[in-house]
């Protein structure tokens, strides 16, 4: 064999194995493009057996001419500053002119997702005048909905 032949050799052997290792990064690089690809799941904490959630006040259709003065009560769950995870507990959000969130992640928190993590149970909101609808949700210590969610039924109010 002559020196060309052993290098045309060497060199088709360094492709080859190059192709297999590329060949074995690609699976890497997909089995990592499908775990970015999943959907993340947090745990949830569950619901304490018949808790409810509700407004205290307004009522549903009630017409307000300022501020709306708003009340939260709950029934079976205690309510709690966030980041205190106690067995049984949530804080408040309220969910104003939008749908529930995605229960599987921490609910928002913008101007129609009020968070209430200082544990408190009222509040006044300066609505702009019109039609709008107030919904509550707990959240656990992480913000997080319990399973099942503690909601409330949406109501409507109206600011003139």
């Amino acid at each position: 064999m002559n020196k060309y032949n052993i290098f045309l050799i060497s060199v088709s052997s360094l492709f080859l194995a190059s192709c297999g290792n590329e060949g074995q990064k690609n699976i890497e690089a997909d089995k990592t493009e499908d775990m970015f690809l999943s959907t993340p799941t947090i745990e949830r904490n569950a619901s304490p057996e018949d808790a409810t959630v509700f407004f205290i006040k307004p009522q549903t259709n009630e017409r307000f001419s300022g501020p709306v003065e708003v009340e939260f009560g709950v029934s079976n769950v205690q309510i709690v500053p966030s980041g205190q995870d106690q067995q049984g507990s949530g804080h408040h959000h309220i969910i104003i002119d939008a749908e529930l969130p995605d229960m599987n992640l921490p609910i928002p928190a913008d101007k129609n997702y009020v968070h209430f993590g200082d544990g408190s149970s009222k509040t006044t909101l300066n609505l702009e005048p019109g039609e709008h609808t107030l919904q509550l949700l707990l959240g656990d210590h992480l913000h997080i909905p319990h399973e099942p969610p503690i909601m409330s039924e949406k109501i409507t109010v109206y600011v003139d």
